[in-house]
């Protein structure tokens, strides 16, 4: 059984579903791409000729080939599409947020654990080049002990663009819940559960429905007792951005700036070599690379080394590889739904904080 195909059917063919999901579920051995549901629009339809296009969910939970339904649909639906699916006896891959509040994520988790299946939140950026580097770094403690770490995830969208559900006025949509899970998970996977928890979140813009900015602090006890702050932080009114990481430690610093340009590529039009081919995907551009700067001597400050650091190549194809792999039993479940749930539990403090003005502490 560890050598069948797993059939997936994919919910959606907006940005999620067209850049994110199809294109890697495609480029995966082991994984057959048999239908993507778009309610309207022939553009799944031309794009993956030999895929079958579905208009509902109905078709989709009706067909018995498919094994793994992907949910990349606007965030409100998440949780009631995904149980829907658990319902009907299939695996679900569900596009962040894992679901919009911290009870209906514990909900779906439980429900797969029932019917022995899986509910698996797309946090595809544990695969960002970036990401990766930066993990390498600390494993290697380049810097020291760390003292703070900054992820910064920023735009610039002074006027609210028209025409778009991420737009629009409801507790699922926003910042917090669109670009959080993803700068939340990395911490989480960086360093774990946090002792404590401050947060600003915020609506900055002039005219803005959503929550458009959010400034949230994890407290941890570091190495040796000492304190470790992990901030993670969004604005949508950044016309210069800040560096994508920030790390300072007792030995030195690394600053990474740029976001892993998967997505841009993507969208650019570039598509996804089959995994096992020849074909590289996705070095970053040398002039991207971050710059570690360290002092040899902690004893003498000013003699100060520096020099890129090559960025690890992110892949996105590994999050498919593990999903493939998690369904067939050869392999556990990288990213589970305890985790889509303490990201839930994060974001919903945050917004505690913020209302508050305090710091809370955190309990999963």
């Amino acid at each position: 059984m560890a050598g069948r195909e797993v059939g997936v059917g994919i919910i959606g063919y907006g940005l999620g579903g067209r850049v994110f999901h199809a294109p890697f579920v495609s480029a995966v051995p082991g994984l057959r791409l048999v239908s993507i549901m778009q309610r309207s629009g022939d553009e799944a339809a031309k794009a993956y000729p030999s895929v079958k296009i579905e208009r509902s969910i109905e078709g989709t939970l009706a067909d018995k080939s498919v094994e793994v339904v992907v949910v990349s649909t606007p965030n409100e639906t998440h949780f009631s599409l995904a149980k829907q699916v658990l319902e009907a006896g299939k695996h679900v891959v569900i596009d962040k947020p894992f679901a919009p509040t911290s009870e209906e994520a514990r909900a779906l988790g439980q429900l797969a654990k029932n019917k022995g299946l899986l509910a698996i939140p797309f946090h595809n950026r544990r695969w960002d080049g970036d990401f990766l580097t930066v993990r390498k770094l600390l494993r290697e403690s380049a810097v020291g002990r760390l003292v703070t770490f900054e992820s910064h995830f920023d735009r610039f969208r002074p006027v609210p663009p028209g025409g778009t559900w991420k737009e629009a006025g409801n507790p699922a949509h926003g910042m917090l819940f669109d670009l959080g899970p993803h700068l939340v998970d990395q911490a989480l996977v960086l360093f774990g559960a946090p002792n404590a928890i401050t947060a600003s979140v915020r609506a900055d813009r002039d005219q803005t429905a959503i929550e458009d900015a959010f400034d949230i602090t994890l407290h941890y006890k570091g190495a040796g007792g000492k304190g470790l702050l992990a901030h993670c932080r969004t604005s949508y009114l950044a016309c210069d951005n800040s560096p994508r990481f920030l790390l300072h430690g007792t030995k030195g610093s690394y600053k990474k700036h740029g976001l892993d340009p998967q997505e841009s590529t993507l969208v650019g039009g570039a598509k996804v070599p089959m995994l096992g081919s020849s074909e590289v995907w996705l070095q970053e551009k040398e002039s991207d690379w971050g710059k570690l700067t360290v002092a040899p001597v902690p004893a003498d400050p000013a003699m100060l080394v520096e020099h890129q650091v090559k960025t690890e190549p992110g892949d996105y194809r590994a999050f498919y590889i593990n999903v493939r792999n998690a369904v067939l039993g050869t392999a556990p479940l990288a990213v589970t739904a305890e985790d889509g749930y303490r990201v839930s539990k994060l974001l919903e403090m945050a917004r505690e904080s913020s209302a508050k003005g305090c710091t809370l502490k955190v309990e999963f």
